[in-house]
């Protein structure tokens, strides 16, 4: 059985359960099927016949939790007379109903790319599992080099949708550093996530205020990466723009320039950090939940454009990525998941460097073995306070020029509402609040008072 089949089974109410009920799942449900000698149109049938198997399903499982008992019954009496008979005291029709109000994708066939990092598992899990297909949506998920080329593919209009750092969103939607285009944000991808490695020449180099000349790399200039970094060596009283340099690199390229000597460290994203310890390279200096415990990584999102234009399509391909955070959230899928993304056409990584991040128990170069589950988590909720957080630093570091319209920006970027209703839709229940209490090296952000806020740090160029 594939890693993908076992995390297919494994989560069947995730993904499409056995629509007769008497299999465990769909996988064991088409096996039946195949060996009666009838076809089964699979994750990809048209959404009436999803939607009733679905309902049937659900509602034949409500009945009968237990596995045993319901096999047996649905043996008993065979699958159509014990349906008729549930449907003679449930409304099924009516709830066959419900689960069709979806409506056809205005564009079926969609292009996402994505950056080889654990942080995009939510969007590649979705292709495997046929999340997507389940949709109506064919998708080709494609593996990207570097953020750049990510922004100007989104920009060009050669990805409907895409992996984004965080960040991109907001500068591209404000014209910094690119052209000016709308974007949003529909969920975050991932919260954590991400580390300091340095050179194992450092060791002895563990305080920051050593670090006056370093060479640091981050992926991309609009990355929590650069403001986590900026943020970190600056409340060491090192200025990020004078007392060292840093340089933008790709992350597939951050372990190799380590290994060169061409930089001391990075603050980049996993798997790259284990990576580095892997390949006895280098060491993980501090995870970035250390210094803020939750905060974003990546997002998904699309042009504004895109989602007027194409609305069914776009509320389809936020159901798949919510289904993949929903199976990546669990840590009991963390080691099969590391598995199913290992492969070349997706992350291409060892099995066992994918691990250390997903279940958080890793070697970091140093002589210790770590415990730290929430190393990395995938928390969908696009916070409000996460953008505005995000604005803080560009207005702090000079990016953003003049005042700030905090509020507007952050609510036209951030789709909360959408993401709160579709998490409801799907059966997850979203938080009641639209902001997160952020705290970062133990200071408290107030997202009321942002200017306050940027005004308060004594490095800045605000």
């Amino acid at each position: 059985m594939s890693d993908v089949t076992k995390l297919y089974d494994a989560n069947a109410d995730l993904s499409v359960p056995c629509p007769c009920g008497r299999h465990d799942s769909r996988h064991e449900h088409e096996q039946a099927r195949a060996r009666a000698g009838i076809h089964e149109a699979g994750a990809g049938t048209d959404h009436e016949s999803l939607g009733r198997e679905v309902v049937e399903s659900a509602m034949v499982r409500a009945l009968f939790p237990d596995d045993r008992m319901r096999r047996g019954f649905l043996k008993a009496v065979g699958a159509n007379t014990a349906m008729a008979a549930i449907a003679s005291v449930l409304p099924i029709g009516a709830m066959q109903a419900l689960a069709q109000d979806k409506r056809a994708p205005e564009k079926k066939n969609l292009k996402i790319g994505f950056i080889p990092i654990t942080c995009a598992t939510p969007l590649i899990l979705a292709h495997p599992l046929r999340y997507y297909a389940a949709e109506g949506l064919e998708v080709e998920v494609i593996k990207t080099a570097g953020w750049a080329l990510i922004r100007d593919k989104v920009l060009n209009k050669e990805y409907d949708a895409s992996h984004l750092l965080a960040p991109m969103p907001i500068a591209i939607s404000m014209g910094i550093g690119s052209s000016k285009q709308a974007m949003n944000v529909a969920t975050i991808q991932n919260v954590n996530g991400q580390a300091i490695t340095l050179a194992n020449k450092h060791k002895d180099k563990r305080d920051p205020k050593q670090w006056k000349g370093f060479k640091l790399a981050v992926p991309f200039e609009f990355s929590m990466h650069n403001f986590l970094l900026r943020y970190y060596v600056a409340e060491h009283g090192l200025d990020p723009d004078k007392d060292i340099q840093i340089r933008v690199l790709p992350p597939p390229e951050m372990v190799a320039n380590l290994r060169a000597g061409n930089i001391d460290g990075y603050l980049g994203p996993d798997p790259f950090n284990q990576r580095a310890v892997f390949e006895e390279v280098g060491f993980i200096h501090i995870l970035s939940k250390e210094l803020w415990d939750g905060h974003p990584c990546c997002s998904f999102g699309a042009s504004t454009q895109f989602i007027q234009e194409n609305p069914n399509s776009f509320a389809a391909l936020f159901r798949a990525v919510l289904k993949g955070a929903a199976l990546a959230r669990d840590p009991a899928n963390r080691k099969t998941i590391a598995e199913s993304i290992a492969p070349a056409n997706y992350l291409n990584q060892p099995v066992a460097v994918l691990e250390q991040v997903l279940t958080g128990r890793y070697a970091d170069g140093l002589g210790n073995v770590k415990n730290d589950p929430s190393r990395v988590d995938f928390d969908p909720f696009p916070w409000y306070s996460m953008a505005t957080w995000i604005l803080s630093q560009m207005k702090r570091w000079g990016y953003i020029k003049g005042d700030v319209r905090w509020k507007e920006l952050t609510e036209q970027i951030y789709l909360l509402t959408d993401a709160r209703k579709h998490m409801a839709a799907m059966g997850y229940k979203p938080p009641s609040d639209n902001h997160k209490k952020i705290i970062v090296m133990g200071k408290v952000f107030d997202h009321t008072a942002p200017d306050a806020y940027v005004n308060s740090f004594a490095i800045k160029r605000a």
